[in-house]
């Protein structure tokens, strides 16, 4: 992991989108071409959360607020410390990402949106994942898009994930270290 190099300010990228919109493979290249830290959102929900998505059950906002500060905390502690990091969080909503901004200048957003048919497909055939399929349209109606005024990108996610890749780090502006 590289901390941000001198005179540079750490920089913190919350790869954001409904399930399966391809958020941890692309947060993951980022971590691996950036040489930065990466972070797995789903690590940070609480068990009750988890179970719940399980069972079909949609998160509420009274769910989901413990689980974005414990997010949050975790991004101030990489921006005090200097290191440049990247974390997954579906960030569906304004209000959600105005908290994970608080007070954290480093923090701006990569909303990642592939077509619907695309995601549903990728939820079908996701193995190993505690959120059903079932969940999607939950999502899709919750999920407020990255306004102008916020920091951050929208990318579209159709493609090799070579493709979205490079899509992404050309539109955050990051030049991956030689």
């Amino acid at each position: 992991m590289e901390a941000s190099r001198a005179g540079q300010e750490p920089d913190i990228v919350v790869v954001m989108g409904v399930a399966g919109s391809g958020k941890t493979t692309v947060a993951k290249g980022i971590a691996v071409s950036m040489n930065w830290l990466f972070a797995e959102g789903d690590a940070f929900h609480p068990e009750a959360n988890v179970e719940k998505m399980h069972s079909g059950v949609p998160l509420t906002d009274e769910d989901r607020w413990p689980w974005l500060r414990l997010i949050g905390d975790w991004m101030s502690e990489q921006e005090d410390a200097g290191v440049s990091a990247v974390v997954t969080c579906s960030a569906l909503r304004r209000v959600y990402r105005d908290l994970l901004r608080e007070n954290r200048p480093a923090v701006r957003f990569c909303h990642m949106t592939p077509p619907e048919a695309e995601i549903a497909d990728r939820l079908e055939h996701r193995a190993g994942h505690y959120m059903p399929p079932s969940l999607l349209p939950s999502q899709l109606a919750t999920l407020e898009p990255l306004e102008p005024d916020e920091p951050g990108v929208t990318v579209s996610g159709h493609g090799s994930q070579t493709e979205v890749l490079d899509r992404v780090l050309h539109a955050l502006g990051l030049t991956p270290p030689v």
